[in-house]
This record gives structure tokens, C-alpha cells and sequence, in this order.
């Protein structure tokens, strides 16, 4: 990565922990990074007590820029885009749009983000839509899932294109070449599923990309595709069920471990599988949702993430800045309808 490229804009004040989080985080993907560059975005007197409380402090690698106000997590995105135009998410985000960073990552609001990213950034061409997209861990791995939310009513255009995207982000950080697409419906079968998955199975089913047919939401987590296509009110109400579940799995085999004297023993006797298999699915190392579709790279972390998550957050923006992920879609777009127009 040149200069431009290795510097990244960080919303310092998004989120529940804001600098408390952000910072260590910073400090943290620096030494992962060593030709990374970090903008800490927010109120200087905030961020700049972080950086003390950790002994930091400014330098060639990592900057402060002030901003004076901060979106906040139950803020309307619109009163957001109108009113907090020194925002450390705006602002963070205004960096992208003027070169001075090549991607911008916040744990903040994420209507918020969503609308001012589209504001600033705006989509690529052939891009009606940004998406959300991010990975989750399968029994083979992970895949890539979009929409998770941007969209709540998404025509079969919108999710052959989604396709598309999340074809072109797999391919790039993963080096898959081909990787499999499947459109998350309620069966299999090609006569289930409302219009717009119908149309949308048509449209992927003539393309160029590896469509490989209907999913049902079992066969996420089963790695039955490397990418999965939804809308994104079924893929948020998919993402936050995924989230119960896993809460309560955990809940329920503590609660049993603890029942009694043999089953603590047990437990102590599993501990080595259950620390293993907390690791493999521990959602901190796939924070990082990416906003496709947009002229820049903008990663939203979880609210709630903690160092190691905003840090895998910032990881995941480096990936796709090395990969110039907005470069190869518009590519990708320009490619099919190369390929349409001779059809």
C-alpha cells in the first residue's frame, strides 16, 4: 500500500465505549500493521486522555483530527446527516471522500452511518443500493452474507446485484476466483419463494457468477455457499437469531456445568474443547461488517465491540483496501454488462 492507501480514518467516538475501545484498538492493529496509518477522529481532549491513559502518543502512524460533535446510537440517521456535519463519524467519513484516507471504519449508529456514507461517498455506478455484508462462521469455514440491513424492501435488480458485490468481496479477500452464490429462500425448490427471489434466481441463474441455487437458513451456518444473498430485512432478523442462539447455547451449557459437583468436574475435564470451540466461533473475530456498493470502504464495527473486535473491525478495512474492493466491483458490473450487450 502507498502512503494514501494505508491510512485509515477511525470514528474514535462511535459506539457504547467510544475512545476507551477505539483507542487500544488503534494501538493494537499498528502493531498487526506495520505500514498502517491511523486517523483517530473526535473530541481531542477525549481521545487525547485515552491515548495518555495508555501511555501513546501522537506520531507519523497515528493522528488525531478533531471533531466537535458525536452521533449518538439511538440518533435519527436523518437528524444525523442535517445536523452533525462535525460529526467524528461524518468526519471520518469526509476524509475517505477528500483522499486523505482510503477507508473509514465506526462502531457507530448505523442508520447514521449508512446515510451519511451514501451522502458523501455515494454508490458506484450500476449500484442502486449500498449492503451491508459481513462473514459467519460455518462448519467449513465462513461465508459472506448481504443485505443484513441497509435494505428493508429490495427488488430482484437489487439482490442480483448484492450478488454481485459479495461475489467480487469473496473472490477478493478470500482468493476465490469462482466463489459459490446462493439466495437465501424458504426451500429449495424453484417454485417456492416470492416474486422477487424468483426473478432474482432468473437474472443470477443467465449470469456469468457461480450461482449455485435456492438456500435455506440452515444451510448458512452448513457452508452450503460462500456467499448468501438476501434481503435485508430477512438478513438482519437471520443475523440477530443467529445471535440469540449462540447467547443461549452458552447460557444453558454454563448453567449445566454448574448443576453440580460431577458436572463442574466435567466441565474442568472439557475445558480444552470448549476454549477451542470458543475461539472458532468467537463473533469478535468476524466483526466487521462492510458497506458495499459505495465510492470508498466503510467497515461498521458492533456498538458493543470490545478491543479485540474494533481491532478485527480495522483488519477487515485494511483487507479491502488492499484489495481496492470498490475498484474490482465497478469492474465486475462493467464486465457483465459487456457481456449482456453481446448476449
Amino acid at each position: 500500500m502507498n502512503q494514501r492507501d494505508s491510512t485509515i480514518a477511525l470514528d474514535a467516538m462511535g459506539g457504547d465505549h467510544g475512545p476507551a475501545v477505539v483507542v487500544p484498538a488503534a494501538l493494537r492493529a499498528l502493531e498487526a500493521h506495520p505500514d498502517l496509518t491511523l486517523i483517530l477522529v473526535g473530541r481531542p481532549e477525549a481521545v487525547e486522555a485515552e491515548l495518555k491513559r495508555h501511555g501513546a502518543g501522537g506520531g507519523d502512524r497515528l493522528r488525531l483530527h478533531p471533531a466537535t460533535q458525536v452521533v449518538a446510537m439511538d440518533e435519527a440517521p436523518s437528524h444525523a446527516l442535517r445536523s452533525k456535519k462535525d460529526s467524528s463519524m461524518r468526519v471520518a467519513i469526509d476524509l475517505v471522500k477528500r483522499g486523505e484516507a482510503a477507508a473509514c471504519v465506526s462502531a457507530g449508529n448505523t442508520g447514521a452511518l449508512m446515510a451519511t456514507a451514501r451522502f458523501v461517498l455515494k454508490t458506484l455506478p450500476g449500484i442502486d443500493r449500498p449492503a451491508i455484508c459481513t462473514a459467519l462462521p460455518t462448519v467449513r469455514g465462513h461465508t459472506h452474507v448481504l443485505d443484513l440491513g441497509a435494505n428493508i424492501d429490495s427488488d430482484a435488480t437489487h439482490l442480483f446485484q448484492f450478488a454481485v458485490m459479495g461475489s467480487v468481496l469473496a473472490a477478493a479477500v478470500d482468493g476465490n476466483e469462482r466463489p459459490s452464490v446462493g439466495l437465501l429462500n424458504i426451500g429449495e425448490e424453484e417454485i417456492k419463494g416470492n416474486e422477487q427471489v424468483k426473478e432474482a434466481a432468473r437474472l443470477l441463474a443467465e449470469s456469468p457468477l457461480n450461482y449455485t441455487g435456492f438456500i435455506e437458513g440452515d444451510g448458512i451456518f452448513l457452508g452450503e455457499a460462500d456467499v448468501v444473498v438476501c434481503d435485508g430485512f430477512v438478513g438482519n432478523v437471520m443475523l440477530k437469531s443467529s445471535e440469540g442462539v449462540a447467547r443461549m447455547i452458552a447460557h444453558y451449557m454454563r448453567q449445566e456445568f454448574r448443576r453440580s459437583l460431577f458436572t463442574r468436574l466435567a466441565g474442568l475435564c472439557a475445558l480444552p474443547v470448549l476454549r477451542a470451540l470458543k475461539r472458532r466461533i468467537d463473533p469478535r473475530e468476524y466483526n466487521g461488517a462492510s458497506l458495499l456498493g459505495l465510492q470508498g470502504i466503510v467497515v461498521k464495527s458492533h456498538g458493543g465491540a470490545d478491543v479485540k473486535a474494533f481491532a478485527a473491525a480495522i483488519g477487515v478495512a485494511v483487507t479491502e483496501v488492499r484489495q481496492d474492493v470498490p475498484h474490482r466491483i465497478s469492474a465486475r458490473l462493467e464486465s457483465l454488462l459487456v457481456q449482456e450487450k453481446r448476449a
